[in-house]
């Protein structure tokens, strides 16, 4: 589902098409050596530079899941930092695309 909305205010200007952005949710989940690496606390600083809400946290089968919103020109700048970031433990990836969650505010860890 996407919906379409307002330009956000934030840390970078995005050109909007007729002043409108299309947001966009992702459920992603990396493999490889994931855990243990930084890989959550990398993940959390590199969104602060980006105008992206969200969450990330480890499972219990050894992958990082990731649950991140925004425009998706934002988001696939962002995961594109990340893997260029953590390429080294990222072995595999799987992204769904989901529902716009309105919840979603800020980005944290979560345990």
């Amino acid at each position: 589902m996407l919906l379409a909305v307002s330009a956000p205010a934030r840390l970078h200007t995005v050109m909007p098409f007729n002043g409108l952005l299309i947001m966009d949710c992702r459920l992603i989940h990396f493999s490889g050596r994931v855990q243990g690496v930084g890989f959550r606390d990398t993940t959390w600083r590199l969104a602060q530079s980006f105008p992206v809400a969200g969450t990330v946290r480890n499972l219990s089968d050894g992958r990082v899941e990731l649950l991140i919103q925004g425009a998706t020109v934002e988001l696939d700048r962002f995961l594109d930092s990340l893997r260029s970031k953590m390429r080294d433990f990222i072995e595999s990836v799987t992204v769904e695309n989901i529902a716009v969650r309105e919840e979603l505010a800020g980005f944290r860890i979560v345990s």
